[in-house]
């Protein structure tokens, strides 16, 4: 059984040591998964846009990804995202970790209960038509506690809340869009973080993501243009130090989760 599963770009993979790649078959969709050892154990890293990279942020099939993870039985997962930033005081190269997030996806398939599907969770079935709870805590609180005493350790700059806001994309946003969006009270913008996170509380697993600030979002801070390579540039310098906050934060996961994320299901499942 692997514990921790990560959920991210392709270049975090090839950071495994020992990677085995293995196609997972479920009731979604494939998914291509790897293991290998990461930050002292097993994990298993999902490269969200593919292996390379060729897949837009409204076609990942987050469901097939979040179920393979599950039919590992993975009940951690860490998620990677670049994002914009529509606070002006979170300047390029920020790491944050998000407490909670506003879904303005539209085409993208938001649940696994559909009413019809029979899944099984921890050895369990549940189906039906259910609706979970992204409350008291939109993120697990333990993940989000690993990862924050990581990146102090390491002594880098990071932002331990914000409202990340996902749009569908491929396009960027206008800036009347940003602005809508900090009215509503977001902080940081990305394509990626739903409809994943809820996928992963309708399984009862324990979600939270680190985001990388690559830019300024539309309108903020004068911002004119913005350019995908500008992103990639900035992502890019950053990825060493991601790729340490996340091997010390496996180790500082708890083996025991006290957190309520895995009691999301429970009045749901049936032996």
């Amino acid at each position: 059984m692997v514990r921790v599963g990560i959920i991210g770009g392709s270049g975090i993979y090839r950071l495994l040591e020992n990677p085995v790649r293995r196609v997972l078959s479920t009731p979604f969709g494939d998914a291509t998964v790897f293991l290998g050892e990461f930050g002292g154990e097993e994990i298993a890293f999902i490269p969200r846009h593919g292996e390379k990279h060729e897949i837009p942020p409204f076609k990942v099939n987050y469901r097939a990804n979040l179920y393979a993870l599950n039919l590992l039985g993975v009940e951690r997962v860490i998620a990677t995202n670049a994002v914009g930033a529509i606070d002006p005081e979170l300047s390029p190269g920020t790491f944050v970790i998000p407490d909670d997030f506003i879904d303005l996806t539209k085409c993208r398939e938001g649940t696994f209960y559909d009413g019809k599907t029979i899944l099984k969770v921890g050895g369990r079935e549940v189906g039906g038509v259910i609706h979970v709870s992204m409350t008291p805590h939109t993120y697990c609180p333990e993940i989000r506690g690993a990862l924050k005493e990581a990146a102090q350790e390491l002594g880098l700059e990071i932002t331990d809340r914000g409202v990340y806001v996902c749009t569908e994309g491929n396009r960027f946003e206008t800036p009347a869009e940003i602005r809508a969006m900090r009215i509503l009270g977001g902080d940081i913008v990305g394509m990626t973080g739903c409809p994943e996170a809820a996928l992963a509380r309708e399984l009862a697993m324990c979600y939270a993501s680190i985001s990388v600030v690559t830019n300024y979002a539309a309108g903020v801070g004068g911002r004119v243009k913005l350019t995908h390579e500008e992103v990639l540039e900035t992502f890019s310098k950053r990825i060493k130090d991601l790729s340490e906050v996340l091997k010390r934060s496996v180790g500082k996961i708890p083996v025991k989760r006290s957190c309520p994320c895995r009691e999301a299901l429970d009045e749901f499942l049936t032996e």
